[in-house]
Parts: structure tokens; sequence; C-alpha cells
């Protein structure tokens, strides 16, 4: 499981998708009291940004036009991770390096919507 925390429209289709699996893997996994710790000391998950990552992917999804069936609960997700507060960090620039590495798709949606966001600023 891997929270990527990158602009989910710099992101490709499967990665996109796979990330939002991923959250509701996460979820039930604290829903069965599994144990996450690998995936904490690794940085790979923050519980505590669980609903709002979810929703950021939802609303990317919708905007590429994708179905969205499988909702998920601000308060159970609040109230799973609370025992997890500050005991995580996600590498936000690491993740969009390596993101980038393995996928020519998502490298060239990073670089398009980084030059997006430069356009803006500039405007």
């Amino acid at each position: 499981m891997r929270m990527w925390m990158l602009p989910p429209e710099g992101m490709c289709r499967k990665h996109l998708l796979g990330e939002h699996v991923e959250l509701h893997m996460l979820l039930g996994s604290m829903r069965r009291g599994k144990s996450i710790e690998g995936f904490l000391s690794g940085g790979l998950v923050d519980p505590q940004q669980l609903f709002t990552r979810h929703e950021e992917l939802v609303t990317e999804m919708a905007r590429r036009g994708f179905k969205h069936t499988s909702s998920i609960d601000a308060c159970e997700c609040a109230s799973l991770a609370a025992c997890y507060t500050g005991r995580t960090s996600i590498n936000i620039v690491a993740n969009a390096a390596e993101l980038q590495r393995r996928c020519p798709d998502c490298a060239h949606l990073m670089q398009a919507e980084s030059a997006q966001r430069n356009q803006t600023l500039l405007i």
C-alpha cells in the first residue's frame, strides 16, 4: 500500500485508480486491526490523510469521467486514524521522483501539470 500524495491531475489512469484501491485496502486493514507498521515506518501511508486523499482522488476520477461508487466515511477514518497521530511522514518529493522513474505516462502528466500551474502563476 502506498499513498503517493501527489497532485492527482499528474497521475496516469493506472496509478490514480491504483492509489484509490490502496486507500480502500488501508481502511480495510485498519478496520480489521491489522498491523500497518511496515507501511508507517516506510513512510508509505498516513492514516490521518486517508479521507482527504480519497476525496482528492475521487474528484479527479470524476473529472476524467470515471464512475465512483465506493465512498468512505470521514468520521470512521478519523476514529481509526486517531492512534496513528504524529507517526507518519510521507516524502512527496521522493514519491514524485519515484513515480516519474517508474511510469513514463505519469512523468508526462506531471510535467504538463507543472507547466500548467506555472502558466497560471504568470497570468
